[in-house]
């Protein structure tokens, strides 16, 4: 008899000013981070592969339904109707701490697609799916680039355990990058023609802007955080704070 699967599970509230509130629930598979659809979701016709297909998209036509527009459809018909500036208190829910934050609709679903667009079995978002293990909700620009090149060096550094060539220089980060931003302008798209109403869409500019940014940010941006690892630029710094903490008589760091 096969064991259930395990569950990582995400919770969204938006409480509206005038309006609703609206609770929207996340399910990952705990060990593949595949995004478990709920038997029944709608698959209306934008969701099919060929409709406005992304011009990247490595999948067969044999293929009826983009994977990741019919885990959209969710969201699209949840939110259809709603502007994309509506303020919305939202609260997220992950299994380890809560987030709470009054921001715009666009913001807060752009979160959510997020997860679905890393987690819907996409050839080209794959890449970004060990982000969404570690779910950050509301992060700022920084931040996401920050996580987006934390994510990829860590990759690098499984694939050099396994004896595989790793891509210490970014290279092959920025091409992901620029693949990444054509699916979300194939998405844009499809969106577009889905909704009544913007806050689907724009969620989806918001992630385009992060992908978009990224060759910059490794290009000047990690010069401004540059100081924040100066221990790991000094090697007669890195020998003391190692001495000291080996040393019985040393005294302990301050709180």
């Amino acid at each position: 008899m096969s064991q259930p699967k395990k569950i990582l599970l995400y919770q969204y509230k938006f409480e509206f000013e005038n309006g609703p509130e609206i609770n929207f629930d996340v399910e990952l598979n705990a060990q593949t981070l595949e995004l478990i659809n709920k038997d029944g979701t709608p698959k209306p016709e934008w969701t099919k592969l060929a409709y406005d297909q992304c011009e990247n998209c490595p999948l067969s036509p044999a293929v009826e339904y983009c994977p990741v527009a019919v885990n959209l459809a969710r969201i699209v018909e949840t939110f259809r109707n709603d502007v994309s500036y509506e303020s919305t208190l939202v609260t997220v829910k992950t299994p380890e701490r809560t987030f709470v934050k009054k921001t715009t609709l666009q913001k807060g679903l752009s979160s959510i697609i997020g997860v679905f667009m890393a987690t819907s079995n996409c050839p080209v978002m794959d890449i970004l799916r060990p982000m969404a293990r570690f779910h950050l909700p509301f992060a700022t620009s920084i931040e996401t680039f920050f996580r987006s090149i934390s994510t990829y060096l860590t990759g690098q550094f499984i694939r050099a355990a396994k004896g595989l060539e790793p891509d210490w220089n970014l290279q092959k980060l920025l091409v992901h990058y620029k693949a990444i931003n054509s699916v979300n302008k194939g998405m844009s798209s499809r969106l577009m023609n889905a909704s009544k109403q913007d806050a689907s869409v724009n969620a989806v500019v918001i992630l385009h802007s992060f992908g978009d940014g990224i060759s910059y940010f490794i290009q000047r941006e990690l010069e401004d955080i540059e100081p924040l690892f100066s221990a790991y630029l000094d090697p007669q710094q890195q020998h003391d704070q190692a001495a000291e903490a080996t040393d019985p008589l040393s005294p302990p760091p301050p709180p």
